[in-house]
């Protein structure tokens, strides 16, 4: 209105019809304004209707599905000095070459010639627990000699105490038969005594009977004397049997105290001989730790070490093998509030750096560059930034990943879940909810 009133005092002062101002303000053009914005309220509104795929997306890395395939540190074996390495940075080695050779720095393998003083001394220990068993088995023989020596002699002995015995029971019988000649010499001495006294015979044959008497009596006296001494050599055979049995039982107690004492030593031979036998296999395996081996073939990368004569302890790192035949995987780190909603044979689409990509994170089939996964491992512990592992192999039904990738290549994964409409996912983010997540439902039984 202001325009057209200016334009009319114009034109009246004027008298001149101008018409650059018509074309500058348009001032009289229909206006399409509302039209324009009635159609993308009703393009916006049908937008938010269109089918949406729920997704979890997440960062992750290259690594490999196997735990032998994946980077593997080699440390030392043993402490040492580097004396040649065979290998640098970058090299492709192969399954058993030798990468570095060690050095002993320890003052106990520096012999150089250590194992054969070593065989040398358990061939010694061998030797002296041999000797010892000879010993042993001259011991033996020599208790069997004793034994048979001990035997042989209180067999003798008990065959003179079995003539002693039979003598004595002789002289048993000598012994009566003397004890009735001396009582009837008694009994005769006793009648002549009397006879004498009446006079009946004469003091000559008194005195004759007299001298029978007394020389039944020295008979019996005598035997008696015999028979004492026959039971006293009876004693005497007893104790020369114990003697006996007591000198060779300590003659065999001594002779198996030696064999004991031989088994002693024996025992600590071989136990030197086998602690010397540890020692040289020790010193052997040792001896093949100088060397240090490719355990798989692979790249050398992040060798700890350089230069020569350096010095390493036991257990250190030296390098890192990194294998050529992979089969590759992804680990992705899930949020805990998105972690129900993860599955084993769950489908994810990856991103890998260096490989370009059109991504629709709602659109997953419109988007061109990506490449599919399936989750095989979900981890229940989680790492130290809160977050859980998940471990995604390759979808052999999906296009294959590509050849060129490397351990470490970074990664973006989404894993597709549920598909709703645009307005409910834009609601879902505003309030802070979690994605909806479901199952194939199981296919009807026939009944």
């Amino acid at each position: 209105m202001l325009i057209n009133h200016l334009d009319q005092n114009i034109q009246s002062r004027v008298g001149i019809k101008l018409k650059a101002l018509d074309e500058v303000y348009e001032n009289n053009r229909k206006s399409y304004t509302r039209k324009w914005v009635y159609g993308f309220l009703l393009i916006l509104l049908v937008f938010m209707f269109l089918p949406w795929t729920q997704n979890i997306k997440t960062k992750g890395y290259v690594t490999s599905l196997r735990q032998e395939q994946r980077p593997q540190e080699l440390h030392s074996q043993i402490p040492g000095k580097i004396v040649k390495w065979y290998v640098k940075e970058g090299d492709i080695v192969n399954a058993g070459d030798t990468l570095l050779q060690l050095a002993e720095v320890k003052d106990d393998y520096l012999d150089p010639d250590q194992l054969n003083r070593t065989q040398e001394q358990i061939n010694a220990n061998r030797d002296k627990a041999g000797f010892y068993n000879q010993k042993i088995n001259a011991t033996e023989g020599q208790i069997r000699t004793l034994e048979e020596q001990r035997d042989l002699k209180i067999s003798a002995l008990n065959n003179k105490r079995q003539q002693t015995e039979r003598k004595i029971e002789s002289k048993k019988a000598d012994v009566a038969a003397a004890k009735v000649d001396f009582d009837n010499s008694e009994v005769q001495l006793q009648r002549a005594k009397k006879m004498l006294d009446e006079g009946v015979i004469s003091r000559i044959d008194f005195e004759r009977r007299n001298a029978v008497f007394i020389k039944s009596k020295a008979a019996l006296t005598d035997k008696e004397n015999e028979l004492s001494n026959l039971k006293q050599d009876l004693i005497v055979n007893q104790l020369e049997i114990s003697t006996a049995t007591q000198e060779y039982a300590d003659k065999v107690f001594k002779a198996q105290g030696e064999q004991f004492s031989s088994r002693s030593e024996i025992a600590a031979s071989e136990e030197k001989a086998s602690s010397l036998t540890n020692k040289y296999q020790n010193i052997k395996e040792r001896s093949a730790y100088y060397f240090v081996l490719a355990p798989q073939k692979g790249q050398v990368t992040k060798a700890k070490k350089e230069g020569i004569n350096e010095m390493i302890k036991e257990g250190e790192m030296l390098l890192e093998i990194v294998p050529q035949q992979i089969e590759f995987a992804v680990e992705m780190f899930v949020e805990p509030l998105d972690l129900q909603l993860i599955n084993i044979g769950q489908k994810v689409r990856f991103q890998f750096d260096g490989f370009p990509a059109i991504i629709f994170s709602g659109w997953p089939s419109s988007s061109y560059g990506t490449f599919g996964g399936k989750v095989v491992a979900i981890e229940n512990n989680r790492n130290s930034e809160g977050k859980f592992r998940v471990l995604v192999a390759e979808d052999t039904s999906d296009r294959k990943w590509p050849p060129l990738l490397k351990i470490g290549t970074g990664s973006v994964g989404f894993a597709l879940l549920k598909d709703v409409p645009i307005y409910y996912e834009l609601w879902r983010n505003i309030n802070g909810f979690p994605p909806e997540y479901y199952k194939q439902p199981a296919p009807a039984s026939k009944k």
